[in-house]
């Protein structure tokens, strides 16, 4: 691999790679474009070199992106004439699908207390969700992990055991009961847009903005399900006892 070069350049110099499989949320675009117009784009795009178009006069190198295309999709969106390119040069595919895997995986882990006491410093949650990639629950547990007093805990100042004190372990404490599960199936890219369009219209329209993304998300489209479910059973297609009876064999 060729030494990366820095450059600047148009972003309609640049082409999205085929493989890119990190998806971002319409509400999580907005915040990165609230990022981006805030701190402006610190983070490079990184690309490689593909083979020059000669049907271009003059001919010019095509640039495929490896990392960063949500960033340059809202650099084009709010008009940036340049925007700061690594150029890797002319790698191949696996080299080029490592890397892009790479720039979007993160080996290390915030230590809690000191991650709530560095965003605590930069705003207050209003502020940090216009921005950042976290939901009002997110930064809630992140803040509320700070605000844990020792008086709180009731720790015993001796730590020594009493006599007679039996070594059997506190019996642990009752869960709370589980509300929500995580579900997993796939569906076309062109499909996955429109879904993940109507999805945020839901959670607009609805106000489904109070949990989590994931939450939010999951509610707005059982929100849509039900509402077709209902329409499709008062034009007499079939009858809502139907789907009754089809969730209690698959939980059966």
């Amino acid at each position: 691999m060729s030494q990366p070069q820095l450059l600047n350049l148009d972003p309609q110099m640049l082409t999205p790679n085929p493989w890119n499989t990190n998806i971002v949320s319409p509400d999580n675009e907005t915040k990165l474009e609230e990022s981006i117009r805030r701190n402006g784009l610190f983070k490079p795009v990184i690309v490689r070199e593909l083979p020059v178009l000669k049907l271009s006069q003059p001919a010019q190198p095509v640039y495929e992106i490896i990392g960063g295309e949500h960033r340059w999709q809202v650099a084009k969106k709010i008009g940036l004439a340049q925007i700061p390119v690594v150029n890797l040069g002319q790698i191949d595919d696996k080299r080029a699908k490592e890397i892009s895997v790479l720039d979007n995986a993160r080996y290390g882990a915030d230590d809690t207390l000191s991650f709530a006491e560095l965003l605590k410093g930069l705003g207050d949650v209003v502020e940090l969700q216009s921005f950042l990639p976290f939901g009002d629950e997110d930064l809630t547990t992140i803040f509320s992990s700070a605000d844990i007093a020792l008086d709180d805990l009731e720790i015993d100042g001796n730590f020594e055991r009493a006599e007679g004190e039996s070594d059997a372990p506190e019996p642990p404490a009752a869960k709370a009961p589980k509300t929500h599960t995580v579900m997993r199936f796939k569906v076309s890219l062109r499909d996955a847009e429109r879904l993940t369009a109507l999805i945020a219209r839901t959670q607009k329209a609805q106000g489904l903005t109070d949990a989590d993304d994931l939450t939010n998300a999951g509610d707005a489209l059982v929100h849509l399900l039900v509402d077709q479910f209902e329409v499709k059973a008062s034009a007499g297609a079939f009858q809502l006892d139907e789907i009754d009876a089809a969730l209690a064999e698959v939980a059966a």
